[in-house]
């Protein structure tokens, strides 16, 4: 909010992704009624639900996360605008058209920012959509990112740093801003 108090909108983005979703979620019952199945005969993940809608799950560890992306792989080819964002073992479902990159063309878009002057950095599966080079001109990750993420900022003549977390991101923005400060005070 313009005084801290409370968040407001900035553009339509939001109600258009509400609507989306909220479509999305409707339409894709069937297929993540398969999910829920699954999980519960093949997994031990932890279901996490808004209301009565299935929003994502908690797998047990990084293999058990695999098995079921690969069944979600399967199950929503009948329904492509299904998708999701993970992190380690955290997923969420969301529609195809929602993600970190297309968040961050939005606010590009509305800003006028253009895509030289963007600056990108992540270090798992749920930041690759905004390292890609197509928004961020200066894709990066930490040497911590794991090997998909470093790929793909390769792929787009992004930087991969030395030094892992928030100093491998500072390490990165120095890179790119050719400036010689340090990162020592970086987490």
């Amino acid at each position: 909010g313009r005084d801290g108090d409370k968040w407001e909108p900035f553009g339509d983005w939001n109600e258009r992704c509400a609507r989306d979703h909220a479509e999305l979620f409707s339409s894709a019952h069937s297929v993540l009624a398969e999910v829920v199945d699954f999980v519960n005969r093949n997994a031990k993940a932890r279901l996490i639900y808004e209301g009565e809608r299935l929003e994502g799950f908690v797998a047990e560890n990084d293999e058990e996360m695999e098995r079921i992306t690969t069944f979600i792989e399967r199950a929503r080819a009948r329904h492509p605008n299904l998708d999701y964002q993970r992190n380690t073992v955290y997923l969420r479902f969301c529609h195809a058209d929602y993600h970190k990159g297309a968040a961050l063309a939005e606010l590009a878009r509305l800003l006028e920012i253009p895509r030289e002057n963007i600056f990108a950095s992540g270090d798992h599966h749920n930041d690759i959509s905004m390292l890609d080079g197509k928004v961020a001109a200066m894709p990066s990750c930490p040497a911590n990112a794991i090997p998909d993420v470093q790929d793909a900022v390769r792929g787009a003549g992004g930087y991969v740093a030395q030094k892992d977390f928030g100093a491998g991101v500072c390490e990165a923005l120095l890179h790119f801003t050719g400036r010689a400060l340090s990162c020592s005070g970086a987490l």
